[in-house]
C-alpha cells in the first residue's frame, strides 16, 4: 500500500492536469463557438467550464486538507467545497436556462453556422477529454476525486460527440435547427449535473450517510469483530468530499485475563472500518452490557 501522502500527492497531481485539460478545452470551444456561431459549441464550453469548477473544487479539497483544525474549526476547512459546490450548482442552473433562452431564439430565427470550424473544435473537445479520462482514470478502487473528474470528463466527451455529430449533419442536410436542438440536450446534462451536485452538497450539510456506504452493513461489520456484543448510536457522514467520519457505541461482554483487551478490539473495529468502508475518522465508546443507555425522551 502507498504511503497516504504520496497518494495524495499524486491524486494532487493528476487533478492538477486534468483542470489544466479542461480550462484549455473550454477555452478552445468557447472561442470556436463564437467564430463558427454555434450555440451547441457554446453550450459544450459551459459545460466543460462547470466541470473545471467542479474539478477545481476537489483540487481545492484536497489543498484545503493540508491545513491544521484549530479551537474554533476543530474540523477545519473542509466545508468549504460544500459550500462552493452549493454555488457552482446555482451557476449550472443559470448556465443551463441562458442556453434554453438563446436556443428558442435560434429555433424561431435560425442563424448559418460555420460547419468546419464547429468539427474541429469538437473534435478537439473529444481528444482533450478523452486524455483527461486515461490521465484520472483509476479503476473501481480510486478515490473518490479522482472517480468523479473521469466522470465529469466522460460526460464532456460525450456532448463533444454530440456536437461533432450535429456539425455532421447540418453539413449534410443544411438544416440549421440541429445546432439549437443539440444545445438543449446539452442544457439537460447540464441541469442534471446540478441537481446531482446541489442533492449531495446539501446531504452533507444534513450529515446524511454517504450513499456508498450502507450504514446497515457497517453496523453488521462492527458486530463481528470478536469481543463486541452489540453496537448502537451509530452515525456515519461526510465531512467533505472523500472524508468520511463515523461515531459509534459498541457494548463489551468478556472481562476478565482471558479476554481481549479494548485496545484490541478497537484496533480491529478500526481496521474493519479503512478496509471495508474506507472510513478513517472514528469516535467509538465502549459499554459493559451493564451499563444503563440512557435514551432520551422526547
Amino acid at each position: 500500500m502507498q504511503p497516504q501522502g504520496l497518494e495524495r500527492g499524486r491524486e494532487q497531481r493528476s487533478l492538477a492536469i486534468a483542470l489544466a485539460v479542461s480550462l484549455i478545452g473550454t477555452v478552445a470551444e468557447a472561442f470556436g463557438g463564437w467564430l463558427s456561431n454555434s450555440l451547441a459549441l457554446l453550450s459544450d464550453a459551459a459545460h466543460m467550464m462547470a466541470d473545471a469548477a467542479a474539478i477545481g473544487l476537489s483540487l481545492f479539497a484536497l489543498r484545503m486538507a493540508a491545513r491544521p483544525a484549530d479551537a474554533k474549526r476543530t474540523y477545519g476547512y473542509y466545508r468549504l467545497e460544500i459550500l462552493a459546490a452549493l454555488l457552482n450548482g446555482a451557476f449550472l442552473f443559470a448556465i443551463a436556462a441562458g442556453i434554453a433562452i438563446e436556443g428558442y431564439h435560434r429555433l424561431m430565427h435560425p442563424e448559418p453556422v460555420h460547419v468546419r470550424t464547429m468539427v474541429l473544435l469538437a473534435s478537439l473537445g473529444i481528444v482533450l477529454n478523452a486524455a483527461g479520462m486515461w490521465i484520472t482514470h483509476t479503476g473501481a478502487h480510486g478515490s473518490m476525486n479522482l472517480r468523479s473528474t473521469f466522470l465529469h470528463l466522460a460526460g464532456d466527451l460525450v456532448n463533444s460527440v454530440g456536437v461533432l455529430i450535429s456539425g455532421a449533419l447540418i453539413a449534410w442536410t443544411g438544416q440549421l435547427a440541429v445546432d439549437p436542438v443539440v444545445s438543449f440536450l446539452i442544457a439537460g446534462t447540464i441541469v442534471w449535473s446540478a441537481i446531482r451536485l446541489c442533492r449531495e452538497a446539501v446531504d452533507v450539510l444534513l450529515e446524511g450517510a454517504p450513499g456508498h456506504i450502507p450504514v446497515g452493513d457497517v453496523s453488521s461489520a462492527i458486530a463481528q469483530v470478536s469481543g463486541v456484543a452489540a453496537v448502537h448510536d451509530l452515525h456515519v457522514w461526510t465531512i467533505t468530499s472523500g472524508l468520511v467520519a463515523l461515531s459509534c457505541h459498541i457494548v463489551v461482554t468478556c472481562e476478565g485475563p482471558q479476554c481481549r483487551s479494548h485496545d484490541e478490539i478497537l484496533t480491529e473495529a478500526k481496521a474493519v472500518l479503512r478496509e471495508r468502508f474506507a472510513i478513517e475518522h472514528t469516535t467509538i465508546q465502549f459499554e459493559s452490557d451493564q451499563y444503563r443507555h440512557e435514551e432520551v425522551v422526547h
